[in-house]
């Protein structure tokens, strides 16, 4: 474990269920961080509220009220620096990220996406996959980059997808793993054992 917790920012659209799980693993020991701040597109999605039931502070930005993406983006990024976030967490949020987040956090945002990258990047994986036909999905935690879900792949995670599958039953299968699998990958992250070579990302071993 790491002797100084790594200090996360989060941007959220929806309910946060990764977020709990990332709460849930600070609070039992099993991640080695602190949530600083919570920042959300939605003013209504129901990650604030959660976040706030935890002491976290909260902001609801919305994109409505500035002139570019640019602009909503540099809002984000003054906060995350005002809170001294150190690492920059994507969970469910449903933006593009653009060159003014991405610059000054360049290697330090992570994402988790419901599909094995570069299989069914963007909205609606889980009915992606069960369109196409696959015999196997899962999820992704990769390093964020300005293109939609496309930096460099962490880790993932596979999961069978069933004959009789729905979006919601795929779906709540694959939310399974990405609770184990987001805390995992930030702690590898706090324990400074990630190593990007191009688009590959090594685990270091523990020391």
């Amino acid at each position: 474990m790491t002797e100084k917790p790594l200090i996360l920012g989060v941007l959220a659209s929806g309910r946060g269920s990764n977020l709990q799980a990332l709460i849930d693993a600070i609070e039992t020991g099993m991640l080695s961080a602190r949530i600083a701040v919570v920042l959300s597109n939605k003013g209504d999605a129901s990650v604030l509220e959660r976040a706030k039931k935890h002491g976290i502070p909260t902001f609801f930005y919305d994109p409505k009220a500035v002139d570019s993406r640019e602009a909503y983006d540099g809002l984000l990024c003054e906060t995350l620096q005002k809170y001294e976030v150190e690492l920059l967490v994507l969970a469910g949020y449903m933006r593009l990220l653009t060159k003014a987040l991405v610059l000054p956090f360049r290697e330090r945002i992570i994402n988790i996406h419901p599909s094995l990258l570069p299989a069914f990047p963007g909205l609606y994986a889980h009915r992606q996959a069960i369109d196409y036909g696959v015999k196997v999905s899962g999820c992704t935690v990769h390093f964020v980059d300005e293109k939609m879900d496309h930096g460099p792949v962490i880790a993932q995670a596979s999961v069978p997808v069933k004959e009789n599958d729905t979006e919601s039953s795929l779906a709540n299968r694959i939310l399974k793993e990405e609770h184990r699998l987001f805390p995992k990958v930030i702690q590898w992250y706090a324990e400074k054992r990630l190593r990007i070579e191009g688009r590959r990302v090594l685990l270091v071993p523990e020391i």
